[in-house]
């Protein structure tokens, strides 16, 4: 085959060949600063560009719900990390460029360890994934040997490695349900998706580590309440990780909010909720970036969010200038180690063998 345009090998890339750096008349505009990586507008130069050394690296482009709207318009699919990670591994293209934080680019190398993953920024961390490592799992574990293990996907590949079982949050009660009502469940990290589990399934004997979210945590029964009253008649989107969702499900229990309009939803469910939902105005809480899907999904909706500064920086490190350096150098490579990779694809495949695990977290 003849050689694409930019490239420096002599064949158009196939799965499992190596691709070097490649030639594009932006790369010089890439600069570094101490936000991530900057120089680059995201406009149509950028754009064909874009397409062009996806397709010279065989690679297909993943972005999270939570990232910039011109990163999400340029790729080739959006969703949950979950619903992504499985796309990534039954994906043709032999290079993954996941546009998201780095457990997210992990979990696709897990469940596709023989792709290329790519993360345009490996800075690009997760305050909720670093509320627990591996080391206290460990400890945790070893106070309570008989407990069964349930770890959000929102953790890393070492911490899945010592879970029995993964969950998100559309299916973390159905998990949560299937283990034997009389063994103890160390639930993690997540505090509020774990406090929603204990709601929802009654159990007492579900120990929940008190890790967050700091951008989904600063979403609260305050902002909520208030912005309820601003809009009356609005439904509710709320990402159980929030720290508004029990005042959320209390204001329908007061009848502030007609109890059929607070929807406890993940974002891959709130897009769902969106294309079905016939109101008028929907109050969205969880971070920022979402509310350009759910415009694209019900544009005859408006779609407000609960808290306008429900920023996650490290999601939007990933940026013009960063997808385009990723594309170019073949940066940054995501390595996890295959023992890891194994035992951790062991606990989300028992995931899915209890049932449908929804569209991500």
């Amino acid at each position: 085959m003849s050689t694409a345009t930019g490239l420096k090998t002599t064949t158009v890339p196939r799965p499992g060949t190596t691709v070097g750096r490649l030639d594009s008349p932006l790369a010089d505009r890439i600069r570094r600063t101490e936000r991530g990586y900057t120089g680059v507008e995201a406009d149509a130069e950028w754009a064909a560009e874009i397409r062009r050394l996806a397709e010279a690296r065989d690679a297909v482009i993943l972005a999270h719900n939570y990232q910039l709207p011109e990163i999400q318009d340029i790729a080739h699919h959006v969703g949950d990390s979950l619903a992504l990670s499985r796309i990534a591994a039954a994906a043709e293209q032999s290079t993954i460029v996941f546009c998201g934080v780095h457990f997210m680019a992990e979990t696709a190398k897990i469940l596709a360890p023989d792709k290329t993953v790519l993360i345009p920024d490996e800075a690009a961390g997760c305050s909720l994934a670093d509320s627990i490592t591996a080391e206290q799992l460990a400890e945790w574990k070893s106070e309570h040997p008989d407990a069964v293990v349930v770890s959000y996907v929102n953790t890393t590949a070492a911490v899945k490695e010592l879970t029995d079982i993964c969950c998100t949050s559309s299916n973390a009660v159905d998990v949560v349900e299937s283990i034997d009502p009389g063994r103890e469940v160390l639930f993690l990290p997540d505090q509020f998706l774990g406090a929603h589990v204990r709601r929802k399934t009654g159990r007492e004997n579900v120990l929940v580590w008190a890790g967050e979210c700091h951008v989904h945590a600063a979403i609260n029964g305050d902002q909520l309440t208030a912005k309820s009253a601003e809009h009356p008649g609005a439904e509710l989107f709320v990402h159980p990780e929030c720290g508004c969702a029990t005042s959320a499900l209390h204001l329908a229990d007061e009848g502030a909010v007609p109890a059929d309009m607070v929807k406890i939803l993940s974002t891959g469910g709130m897009v769902e909720a969106a294309r079905a939902s016939g109101a008028r105005e929907v109050l969205v809480a969880t971070e920022v970036g979402m509310i350009h899907q759910l415009r694209k999904a019900a544009p005859e909706i408006d779609f407000l969010p609960v808290n306008a500064d429900a920023s996650c920086p490290y999601m939007k490190m990933i940026t013009p200038a960063a997808l385009l350096r990723a594309l170019v150098e073949g940066a940054d490579e995501v390595h996890v180690d295959p023992a890891t990779a194994a035992a951790a694809r062991g606990s989300v495949e028992r995931m899915i063998a209890i049932g449908n695990p929804g569209s991500g977290e």
